[in-house]
């Protein structure tokens, strides 16, 4: 079949040529519309479920709103993990499918499953509704606002109803969550002392207040002709008016609503504040919807917002760049894409030092862009993005992509010149040439790519996160070598023959260019002493390879290389149970002390949660962007600064990390660290105290850094304990003090005050002098089933106590994390201390567990997976090599390339990181894939010749140099071309390419130079011990 394509593709060059035209302008028109991301969707189908249970404490929250959740979900079709939070007020559920799970399939699900809880939630709480759909990973943008004298309700209220429309109205954008300035809220504060004056009711009161904000429809009426809609106007959004409602009359005289309550605009209980550089601002983030291309998404935002810009006050400012993805993926992209075209530089100067035809070397050339370009028509039939992954892949295959058409090239030119030198009657005809020479290596040259392909099937194993990281990396480089070696059968062969077969240019380069015949005369005189010394040959690389082993069996292992954004985020969790007031003081110091770190450019800070924020954050806690540059230091040594600074300051538990990272650390175990060692057991009291041991007894461990333990822990409560037999004596029912308590006390809405299109809660509750100390709650009047009115501690007691601030659950456990990061060590080794230490140190009573999360889970399933299916994948080449040579022993003799390629790669490793990460580890996959092409060049080329009859020693060395040109370089090209990846290793969008690039490069120099050596010398052996067939009288001696 290879044969008649060849011979198709000479006969026929006008489809060739215009089949060629029309991948060029089609992948062309098509890259220019294709998405552009970070990095593949990473999240897992996730639905997240969030539930208003106001003024419940955690205990209640958890057991009379998240169990029932989670129940109704757990065990669902396809669900693989449920995480929830329980805090005050608020019950947040993670529901994770498995991947693959259409994300809408799964939304209906939990959908389906939540109309089974209608009904089933208590008295006060909210319908459990789902958030919509987005992911950490989604998180696109933070825009902070911040004026000189613009109040800070103005503030909040700008981004309420100018910003968060015009945000929501960007295509693509699924949720803005916005945090800090004042909450607009039209508030009625009650004053129990006149209510009892005056005999009024809180039921009363209520119903007053929640007519304020109707209006009525009276129907139609049809007079004259026309037709009136009649309406009852009594809503107000006059405090005035407002306070003129009519409740009741008491003795003959009318009461209003401004009698017993004070009306005012005001600010709604704070749940969180935002800062800007330790200012106060008020911080929005925008998340975008799946699928949605982030630059794009991006540009459409400035734009409107930069619009919206000149209807704001001349005080007010917009940030955008607080956080912005598009930044890393605009230097990630640019990075990966200067590394293809000097890769491509590299690989055209060795094609020009080797070939010396400039004809030669754009045939060959011309694979690169219609390989590319058919891998993004391929990626864009799939539905994938560009990304750093699928660039990755293309720039780590860009010297390969030429390989076979450089071999097709060589061999092909070399044949032209020779049938040249024939004298004119024995000369066969250009074309017949350009097919024999073709068709002379297609066969090892398909085998060889079809070899490196499956080297490539382990990674469409991997499961989880780190396959739908990895996979677009390892499709795109299949696709666009599957697509050079089409190339290779079609296109090359054709080009030869159009430019390279003329008499005229043949006699001008009838022979080969100085630098390939140095380098043949070279190699004969060095192959002859290695035939001399075969011992000092195969001993040598015994001794390299012992010593890789031995290297390689020292060096650490982690999951990722640490991702280089030009940001931190740090997350500061200070002592459970501080108001939010100290905490937002002590967010403003933190912040104090990150920028006078020199190469700090800005910070922005929100500490504790914004309204609607699925990101459950307690008061206690804050999470900072911080943008830098480096100046004079590396980022090691400004992180030691920066944790050195956090330090100062007392009572806060720091975590530094970057957002993407952070961000994949929460989706892998939704803690924000590389290291999550999950406890759990019953009693969160117990779990807070082994937390706390675990903590200490691994605070020590070499390379760990922010070693914190989530903070679940008994925080002060006020606690209102009725009375039975006090309420019934006063006739007042459970179900009346628990409302009284919700109401007057926590407060409520009533209903909404409308200014224009602009809507505000009208709440409810008793003047803070009743509602914000001990004392006054106790004094708090209460209404009797009688009519009267007493105080709440004639009905209850009221005392100061503690209840859990939070409680943390998977998959219907109660858990507690302790968190770590890792700094200058490799993450296994770190974690087999901390597993050494905890099995040594820490005693688990009955009914408690610890698992390892994070990223050290993700690396050890990994490498699992890896394993198994590159032993698998070994197999499968040896059994393609024998195919290809029928021989058992000749296939061993191609597979000497894999333990010479090692050598390189370990010592890459070793020289620059000395730690082997899933990338690197993929990187040794790839290089045992193009590894093979050198044997099977050489072997074949042997085969060929003992068909021709030659003696064995002229077979060994004839072949060996006929083979060297196409040996070198195809292994330069494809080793060079990775040099700027390798070198370039900390540049944005590198990161993960660049250990493989490495283990590549390395491994493809040591396996080139030993292999042009042992590959023969192995056999001449196999011959010389009758393992191979001989010919008789043949010479096995050089």
């Amino acid at each position: 079949m290879l044969d008649r394509i060849i011979r198709f593709s000479l006969q026929n060059k006008l489809i060739v040529l215009l089949g060629a035209a029309i991948l060029l302008f089609a992948g062309v028109y098509v890259a220019r519309d294709m998405d552009v991301d970070v990095f593949p969707d990473l999240t897992a189908p996730t639905v997240v479920v969030m539930t208003d249970a106001h003024g419940m404490a955690a205990e209640e929250v958890e057991r009379l709103v998240t169990f029932p959740i989670e129940t109704a979900v757990n065990g669902a079709s396809d669900v693989r993990r449920v995480r929830s939070k329980s805090s005050q007020g608020f019950s947040f559920v993670w529901i994770e499918f498995d991947w693959g799970t259409d994300v809408f399939r799964a939304r209906q699900i939990v959908s389906e499953k939540l109309v089974g809880l209608a009904g089933q939630m208590p008295v006060g709480v909210g319908q459990p509704i789902m958030a919509p759909q987005s992911s950490v990973m989604g998180e696109v943008m933070f825009i902070g606002m911040q004026a000189d004298s613009t109040s800070m309700m103005d503030l909040r209220t700008m981004a309420d109803w100018n910003v968060k429309p015009v945000l929501l109205a960007t295509g693509g954008v699924s949720q803005v969550t916005i945090i800090g300035g004042d909450y607009k809220q039209y508030q009625v504060l009650a004053n129990p002392r006149l209510m009892d004056y005056y005999g009024l009711s809180l039921d009363e009161l209520t119903s007053a207040c929640a007519g304020m904000s109707n209006n009525a429809t009276g129907g139609v009426v049809r007079q004259y002709g026309n037709e009136y809609v009649v309406r009852g106007m009594a809503r107000s959004d006059e405090l005035e008016e407002l306070g003129r409602s009519f409740i009741k009359q008491h003795n003959g005289q009318p009461v209003y609503v401004d009698d017993v309550a004070e009306l005012k605009i005001g600010a709604a209980v704070k749940m969180g504040y935002a800062s800007q550089n330790a200012k106060p601002a008020v911080i929005l983030s925008v998340s975008k919807q799946p699928n949605t291309n982030t630059l794009e998404l991006t540009r459409k935002i400035s734009e409107n917002l930069a619009a919206l810009q000149n209807t704001l006050p001349l005080d007010v400012v917009l940030d955008t760049h607080i956080f912005r993805q598009a930044d890393f993926i605009e230097t990630a992209v640019h990075n990966v894409q200067d590394a293809l075209l000097e890769g491509a530089l590299f690989v055209i100067i060795i094609l020009f030092l080797f070939l010396g035809s400039f004809r030669t070397t754009v045939i060959s050339l011309l694979a690169i862009p219609l390989s590319l370009l058919g891998a993004v028509l391929v990626m864009k039939a799939w539905g994938l993005s560009i990304n750093t992954m699928s660039l990755g892949g293309m720039a780590i295959a860009i010297g390969s992509l030429v390989d076979d058409a450089i071999i097709d090239v060589e061999n092909v030119f070399k044949r032209l010149r020779q049938n040249q030198q024939l004298p004119q009657g024995e000369r066969q005809q250009a074309w017949k040439v350009v097919y024999e020479a073709s068709r002379e290596i297609r066969s090892s040259i398909f085998n060889a790519t079809l070899i490196i392909i499956v080297a490539f099937i382990p990674l469409f194993f991997l499961s989880g996160m780190e396959g739908r990281m990895l996979k677009p990396l390892g499709i795109a480089y299949i696709v666009s070598l599957f697509v050079s070696l089409i190339v290779a059968m079609t296109l090359t062969p054709l080009l030869c023959r159009l430019l390279l077969t003329s008499d005229k240019y043949l006699k001008k380069k009838s022979r080969e260019n100085w630098l390939s015949r140095k380098m043949n005369l070279y190699y004969e005189r060095s192959l002859l002493q290695a035939f001399r010394h075969k011992k000092l040959v195969l001993g040598s690389a015994l001794a390299l390879l012992v010593a890789s082993v031995w290297l390689l069996s020292g060096m650490g292992r982690s999951f990722l290389p640490e991702f280089n954004e030009g940001a931190l985020t740090i997350t500061a969790v200070s002592e459970p149970g501080i108001s939010l007031d100290e905490s937002n003081q002590l967010g403003r110091l933190i912040e104090a002390q990150l920028l006078s770190v020199p190469e700090v450019i800005s910070t922005a800070r929100r500490t504790g949660r914004g309204e609607l924020d699925e990101h459950s954050q307690a008061t206690n806690s804050a999470e900072l962007e911080v943008r830098f540059s480096l100046k004079d230091r590396p980022a090691e040594a400004f992180k030691a600064e920066v944790r050195e600074k956090l330090k100062r300051i007392p009572g806060i538990a720091a975590t530094v990390g970057q957002p993407i990272g952070h961000r994949i650390d929460h989706i892998l175990s939704g803690t924000r660290a590389n290291i999550a060692i999950k406890l759990f057991g019953p009693e969160l009291t117990d779990l807070y105290r082994i937390g706390r041991q675990i903590q200490h007894e691994i605070a020590d461990v070499d390379g760990l850094v922010d070693v914190n333990v989530e903070q679940q822990v008994e925080v002060p409560q006020i606690q209102i304990r009725a009375r039975r037999s006090m309420l019934a004596h006063y006739g007042i029912s459970i179900e009346e003090f628990n409302h009284f308590v919700e109401q007057a006390i926590g407060g409520e809405k009533l209903g909404d005050i409308y200014e224009g299109q602009r809507r505000f809660d009208l709440f409810l509750r008793f003047q803070p002098e009743f509602t914000t100390t001990i004392d006054g709650i106790r004094t708090a009047l209460i209404d009797t089933r009688q009519g009267g009115k007493v105080p709440l501690e004639e009905v209850a007691d009221i005392i100061s106590a503690a209840g859990p601030n939070g409680i943390s659950r998977e998959n219907v456990q109660r858990k507690i994390v302790v968190s770590a990061n890792v700094s200058g060590r490799d993450l296994r080794g770190a974690v087999n201390d901390i597993q050494q230490i905890i099995n040594e140190h820490v005693t688990l009573p009955e009914g408690y567990r610890v698992e390892y999360g994070g990223q050290f889970e993700s690396e050890a399933r990994a490498s699992r997976t890896l394993a198994l299916t590159t032993a698998l994948a070994i197999l499968i080449i040896f059994l393609l090599l024998y195919q290809e040579f029928k021989n058992l022993k000749l296939a061993g003799i191609i597979l000497l390339n894999l333990p010479m390629a090692m050598i390189g790669g370990v010592v890459a490793v070793w020289l620059t990181s000395g730690i082997i990460s899933i990338p690197a580890i993929i990187g040794f996959i790839t290089l045992f894939g193009i590894a093979t092409r050198n044997g099977i060049l050489l072997v074949s080329r042997f085969q060929q010749m003992e068909e021709q009859g030659l003696k064995l020693g002229d077979i060994l060395i004839r072949g060996s140099v006929d083979r060297l040109n196409p040996i070198l370089m195809t292994a330069l090209t494809a080793a060079l071309a990775l040099v700027p990846l390798a070198m370039n290793g900390d540049a944005p969008g590198n990161e993960i390419q660049s250990p493989m690039a490495k283990v590549i490069l390395g491994g493809l120099l040591s396996s080139t130079l030993l292999n042009i050596y042992l590959v023969p010398v192995a056999y001449q052996l196999l011959h010389r011990f009758g393992l191979l067939k001989q010919r008789e009288n043949e010479e096995t001696t050089i």
